[in-house]
């Protein structure tokens, strides 16, 4: 009898913002992907409910700006489901931030700026993470970062990685679910894109797009290669 196709869902917030290395992790391991545009979706999405997946990525906006963007409110009871049926889940970015809103922790701008470009992440001092999230702890690796609002840790989770800049980088919902900050999933040639959709952030903030693209060329061959491992190692954990 031939094995039941594993179904991911992807929420996305914006079209070039997108699952990036992950992608073809996914489909080594046989699922279905069925990306989502939750500005325009008709909640609920009952697909988002039963996939073994769901994947949240990011996007400009806050979680506390619902009353311009009312899609928010559906997207953030979805997550809540999700996580209290304890299903396979991943939030990025923004989807980190959906996902301790939905957990009951507070999202807010970062009262150190923004944190845009390539620098490292570190474990805890006082956490030993899973062995697959130590694919990105090398000492060499550098992670992008886009992020101007941070959160509080959700209770009940377990805070696995922190910068210099802000401490809650990523936390884990017992064995199921994975929030990151950061981005592993960036490729140099998708950063492209969001040079040219997040142009008058960069502008406003006075980055130089020249010297975020030498940062990719120099730092997101080896992430590609750390991603690898750690998409495959988490992916083991949830459906080996």
């Amino acid at each position: 009898m031939a094995s039941r196709t594993l179904q991911a869902v992807v929420f996305t917030h914006l079209p070039f913002e997108d699952l990036g290395t992950l992608e073809p992790r996914l489909l080594d391991r046989g699922f279905q992907i069925r990306t989502v545009d939750v500005t325009t979706a008709n909640f609920p999405v009952p697909e988002a409910d039963a996939c073994e997946l769901l994947v949240v990525l990011g996007g400009p906006i806050g979680v506390y700006d619902a009353p311009r963007y009312p899609f928010l409110t559906a997207e953030l009871e979805c997550i809540r489901r999700r996580i209290a049926a304890q299903k396979p889940t991943l939030g990025i970015c923004l989807g980190a931030q959906l996902m301790a809103a939905a957990m009951g922790a507070r999202v807010y701008p970062g009262d150190r700026g923004a944190e845009i470009g390539w620098s490292p992440i570190q474990p805890p001092a006082d956490i030993s993470p899973p062995k697959w999230f130590s694919f990105l702890f090398h000492s060499c690796l550098h992670l992008f970062h886009w992020h101007g609002d941070t959160f509080d840790l959700p209770v009940h989770t377990t805070r696995v990685a922190e910068t210099q800049l802000y401490p809650n980088q990523a936390f884990l919902v017992e064995n199921f679910a994975l929030a990151l900050q950061f981005h592993p999933e960036v490729t140099a040639e998708g950063l492209e894109r969001w040079y040219v959709g997040h142009a008058c952030e960069l502008g406003t903030r006075k980055i130089d797009v020249p010297g975020l693209r030498a940062a990719a060329a120099r730092h997101a061959p080896a992430l590609a290669k750390a991603a690898h491992e750690f998409w495959n190692g988490w992916l083991d954990s949830l459906f080996a």
